[in-house]
């Protein structure tokens, strides 16, 4: 059976169900899909079949298997999230909401502001991000949905935003101090 990264204990009962349709539904070419549990035979429409490698061939260093578990995996995780969609950019793939920012970025503002204002009720928090951010209620409160189901996954991308931040600060820093003489 396919499983979710980091997915304890099996696969959910919905995500058994969405691989046996699929498997059944589809037919024309097999690929063997290699886990930690053991291999899966998953069989793809032709035209799947050539676009999924396609996809593959453009991205080097990349393998079927792996590209085939992460796009089930993010399927699934935009089943469970439908405002989340996932996007390539220069940190990688990230969980993006559908008509704005990423994840990531929504939940370092809503601890921007939990930092600022400690005793702001949830609401006050979820009110302050929009009105400084224009990110809507709805897609703040999918970005918090979201981070409560994979917060390992976007407190990397806050952490790397934050160190990235740090050090173009310190670089700037560097070069105001040679100018300045």
């Amino acid at each position: 059976m396919i499983l979710a990264k980091g997915h304890r204990g099996g696969a959910s009962p919905v995500a058994r169900v969405l691989v046996a349709s699929l498997v059944h539904r589809l037919c024309a070419f097999t690929y063997n899909v290699v886990m930690t549990t053991g291999p899966s035979s998953v069989r793809f429409d032709p035209d799947v079949l050539r676009r999924l490698s396609a996809y593959v061939d453009a991205r080097p260093g990349t393998s079927l298997s792996a590209t085939t578990s992460r796009l089930v995996d993010e399927a699934l995780r935009s089943q469970e999230h439908p405002l989340v969609v996932f996007r390539d950019g220069p940190g990688g793939r990230r969980a993006r909401l559908v008509p704005g920012p990423d994840v990531w970025e929504v939940i370092r503002a809503v601890r921007g502001v939990r930092m600022a204002s400690p005793r702001l009720r949830p609401e006050g928090v979820i009110e302050l991000v929009t009105e400084t951010s224009g990110v809507p209620v709805v897609l703040v409160r999918a970005a918090i949905e979201y981070w409560s189901a994979y917060p390992d996954e976007v407190d990397a991308m806050v952490e790397r935003a934050d160190h990235e931040q740090t050090e173009a600060r310190r670089r700037w820093e560097r070069e105001q101090g040679l100018l300045a003489g």
